[in-house]
């Protein structure tokens, strides 16, 4: 009986804005310990006995970004399932269902969000382990937190008759809560019956897609469907889009765990988990000074306290400040109290009704072949810095709109200009017309910096023609 990690990681969190965008959620960001919140995920799984590689489902947006983040731990998945559209959990699971049994008809899954913190991992394996038992029995099994104060953010889960013969303590599920207000989550603290859900589950493949079946015939209908009309690309596998596009999106506990009489639910009461749902809940995990300070980066502070300062660019200094979230970015900066860092949805639905970018992208884009960053721009101009990696290359492409000057300010560049090729170094440019096409190569083996300087009546990123592109791409993406 094969055991496949099944990471979700297509969220497109804004909870964390600025540094969570809809170009790069949080998953993909170093927010908590040396790697990225997914890294760090599949690190923890990948430690598991008997499992096999992870699979991802993630939305094809961030294909390319998924596929560096392994690449930088050198760690191997089992697929890359990409979604077209976002359909919640209940379809992206039963993807990953149908891929597992394909393999093994008796699979279980172990699904898991791609951006929580979980600080206990022997809590969080000898918790899978028990939860491997229970599962082999046929119980779709969920995992509690056992609660530390009347949190809202949380959903609950309240415990019913005990499975005593089990290692940890182990419920039925009686009832699930959606997040409370203030009293009652009070009351669900108080009474001890309940346990924050932290959105880990543990089933067998089948039974979880006989239980869809059962009660949410359409998405089990439509997911099955869009998995046999799946593609391979490249590293990836893509599902197919009409069926997908059509499938109900709801979650998996309102699809199935809240109506199923399978459900199972492990107490775990030292795993240090957290959902990271807002600025104040990455302060209370991260380390603090004396003044209950979480200080990151470049930061300077006189007679501050109980605050969360992060400055990923430029110093931030403050002074005679308390309860404040400060996070500095590139192109922006938060300032909020902390009781009210949960509200920051509200500048980003502002941003989106306006039209502005900051709650999409970074100054610093990434793609398949290594990152731009603008740098200045005006009207009629543009300067990036672009980072091609080593062996990468740019699309085959042409712009009706832009001319464009490249100046090579390390490595070695392979210009692709109309019908002439040229070898650039250090110090030397070209120029690229109007409408001609050109290609961007680095043959080296350190990564090639340029500056572009774009000129021209339209500088948007839709004023791309590709010819040829190695990745598959259509469009600027």
């Amino acid at each position: 009986m094969s055991i496949f990690p099944v990471v979700l990681c297509g969220g497109s969190g804004t909870r964390l804005w600025p540094m969570s965008r809809g170009g790069q959620p949080k998953q993909f960001l170093t927010l908590a310990g040396e790697h990225s919140l997914l890294q760090t995920t599949l690190r923890r799984v990948n430690a598991l006995d008997n499992t096999r590689p992870p699979v991802l489902v993630s939305n094809a947006e961030y294909r390319f970004q998924l596929a560096d983040q392994l690449k930088e731990i050198a760690l191997d998945v089992s697929a890359i399932i990409l979604e077209p559209v976002s359909r919640n959990t209940a379809a992206a699971i039963a993807a990953a269902a149908h891929f597992a049994i394909q393999d093994d008809p008796k699979a279980l899954l172990l699904v898991l969000p791609s951006d929580h913190v979980i600080q206990n991992a022997d809590a969080f394996h000898n918790a899978v382990e028990t939860g491997i038992a229970l599962a082999r029995d046929g119980r779709l099994v969920t995992f509690g937190v056992v609660p530390t104060t009347p949190h809202t953010g949380f959903g609950y889960i309240r415990k019913g008759e005990s499975l005593a013969d089990k290692e940890h303590e182990a419920y039925n599920v009686s009832a699930f809560v959606e997040k409370p207000d203030a009293a009652l989550a009070a009351e669900l603290l108080a009474s001890g019956d309940y346990l924050w859900n932290s959105g880990i589950f543990l089933f067998g493949a089948g039974v979880y897609l006989d239980e869809l079946k059962r009660y949410e015939p359409d998405v089990a209908r439509f997911a099955d469907q869009a998995y046999k009309d799946a593609h391979p690309d490249l590293q990836f596998l893509r599902l197919g889009k009409d069926a997908f596009t059509d499938c109900p999106s709801i979650s998996v506990d309102y699809a199935v765990l809240e109506r199923t009489d399978r459900a199972a639910v492990i107490s775990v009461d030292d795993l240090g988990w957290s959902d990271i749902g807002s600025w104040s809940a990455l302060h209370e995990i991260a380390p603090h000074d004396e003044q209950r300070n979480a200080l990151i980066g470049d930061v300077l502070q006189d007679s501050v306290s109980n605050s969360y300062i992060r400055a990923e660019h430029r110093m931030v200094a403050a002074i005679g400040v308390s309860d404040l979230i400060i996070v500095e970015t590139a192109d922006a900066v938060l300032v909020a109290h902390r009781d009210l860092a949960k509200n920051v949805k509200t500048i980003v639905d502002s941003l989106n009704a306006t039209g502005r970018r900051e709650s999409v992208t970074h100054r610093r884009v990434t793609r398949p072949w290594g990152s731009y960053e603008s740098i200045d721009q005006g009207e009629r101009f543009q300067v990036k810095r672009i980072v091609v990696n080593p062996g990468a290359q740019l699309s085959l492409q042409l712009h009706h709109h832009r001319a464009e000057h490249w100046i090579v300010v390390r490595g070695t560049a392979l210009v692709t200009n109309g019908e002439r090729e040229d070898l650039l170094t250090e110090n030397q440019s070209t120029y690229i017309p109007v409408g001609v096409s050109h290609r961007l190569f680095n043959p080296g083996k350190i990564p090639l910096e340029l500056i572009e300087v774009q000129s021209g009546a339209y500088l948007g990123e839709d004023d791309i023609v590709r010819l040829e592109d190695r990745y598959g791409r259509t469009g600027t993406a």
